[in-house]
């Protein structure tokens, strides 16, 4: 058995396959490293106190949402190509971002103005970056046999969250050796070794015959009709709540735990939904995999918005970080059925189409609870921080209803 998993690790991926997916573990510390610490940089350094989370849910959201249309320029320039496009718009935007919070900077950000600026910077950053997802996910596709699939997308998605544990904890030691600032640069530095790692070792994978390639009519044309499907987009605006509650791990926790807890690393406690989705996705997965769709991303719904309430009612380092590992679980139980409930509301023969939106809930979740998070931040933080979570407990509570209402009406409409 371990020699025969051994020899499909060795013959089902190709050379490509494994440079994709270093590739994307590195562009994935650059991302969350300086994700980990974008609206706290924001508001502390660069000054714009009032506003730090509503950008950072901008950046989000576009390069969340973009995606869908990015696959069009992979198809038309080709991986090799797309790829080196994207880490060059990542190096040159994080390293004008972190350049509004050094005085090297100031000429410019007082000229234009820091909020247009860093607006600007973001938007600039995040269009290139949304390159990245179509490009290491279609080369996953590419280079892996049918029957070792599935185990390819399951390294890919143990890379991500990698990155996702790791980065942080990098980000936090430039922060405390460095300056804020210089995380923004170390990756735009790590997106300058990419691009010559990219023009070094990567090789276009080979596109199948028959293989349809994407146009922006069809773009558009696809965007319609999943727009149109008022059930699918029902669905995936009641499941932007789970996402408007995971975003603020990286928008309103830091504030929190820097301002209310005295604990200066806040890094390690963002990484912590990371590492317990690596130790518990497996198992949970395998626990909740007879259960139907809906149930287990209802219990997830309702696990992760529960978990808000710990840290609400007792202002610790422990409950923070029991907080944070109980909406990991939550997103662990819910999260793999996701995608094949969105299998199963599209129509027979538009599940690639459908499955192409999937993102669509980060993306508004991202640019929801950037706003949210100013407001709570702002509100709460000083007076009655508490509040910031017991209202996020609320908003996860009331999507869970939502979804319970959603799925006893589409149930109706079936009969």
């Amino acid at each position: 058995m371990i020699a025969e998993r051994l020899r499909k690790l060795y013959t089902g991926f190709s050379s490509s396959f494994w440079i994709a997916n270093t590739l994307e573990l590195f562009e994935r510390l650059a991302y969350y490293g300086s994700k980990a610490v974008l609206t706290y940089y924001l508001a502390n350094k660069v000054g714009l106190q009032d506003e730090a989370g509503t950008l950072a849910g901008i950046f989000n959201f576009v390069l969340y949402f973009l995606p869908v249309v990015a696959g069009v320029f992979v198809d038309k320039y080709g991986f090799r190509k797309t790829l080196i496009a994207c880490f060059t718009f990542f190096c040159v935007g994080y390293f004008l971002i972190g350049l509004a919070g050094m005085e090297y900077g100031e000429a410019i950000t007082g000229v234009i103005g820091k909020r247009n600026y860093v607006l600007g910077v973001l938007l600039l950053t995040a269009v290139g970056g949304s390159l990245i997802k179509p490009c290491i996910v279609g080369t996953v596709a590419k280079t892996t046999s049918e029957d070792v699939r599935a185990l390819g997308y399951s390294i890919y998605y143990m890379l991500v969250n990698l990155g996702g544990a790791i980065g942080p904890i990098l980000a936090m030691e430039v922060r405390q050796s460095m300056g804020i600032e210089y995380v923004l640069i170390m990756s735009s530095i790590t997106s300058f070794l990419l691009i010559v790692g990219t023009v070094l070792f990567f090789r276009e994978p080979q596109t199948r015959d028959g293989e349809e390639r994407r146009t922006f009519a069809k773009v558009f044309s696809d965007m319609v009709l999943v727009f149109g499907n008022l059930k699918f987009m029902t669905f995936l605006l009641i499941f932007s709540g789970f996402w408007m509650m995971f975003w603020q791990i990286f928008y309103s926790f830091p504030f929190y735990v820097t301002d209310v807890l005295k604990f200066e690393r806040f890094e390690i406690l963002e990484t912590v939904d990371a590492w317990t989705i690596i130790f518990l996705s497996v198992p949970v997965t395998a626990l909740v995999k007879k259960w139907k769709p809906i149930t287990a991303m209802t219990v997830g719904f309702s696990i992760a918005s529960l978990s808000w309430v710990i840290i609400g009612a007792v202002p610790a380092i422990w409950s923070a970080v029991l907080g944070v590992a109980i909406f990991a679980l939550g997103e662990a139980t819910q999260a793999p059925r996701f995608y094949e409930y969105v299998g199963s509301l599209a129509p027979r023969n538009q599940v690639g189409t459908f499955m192409g939106f999937a993102f669509l809930p980060v993306a508004i979740g991202s640019v929801t609870a950037g706003g949210l998070a100013d407001w709570l931040r702002n509100t709460y933080l000083q007076t009655n921080p508490s509040m910031m979570w017991y209202t996020l407990a609320g908003i996860g509570l009331t999507s869970t209803l939502l979804m319970l209402v959603y799925n006893v009406v589409v149930s109706k409409s079936k009969n």
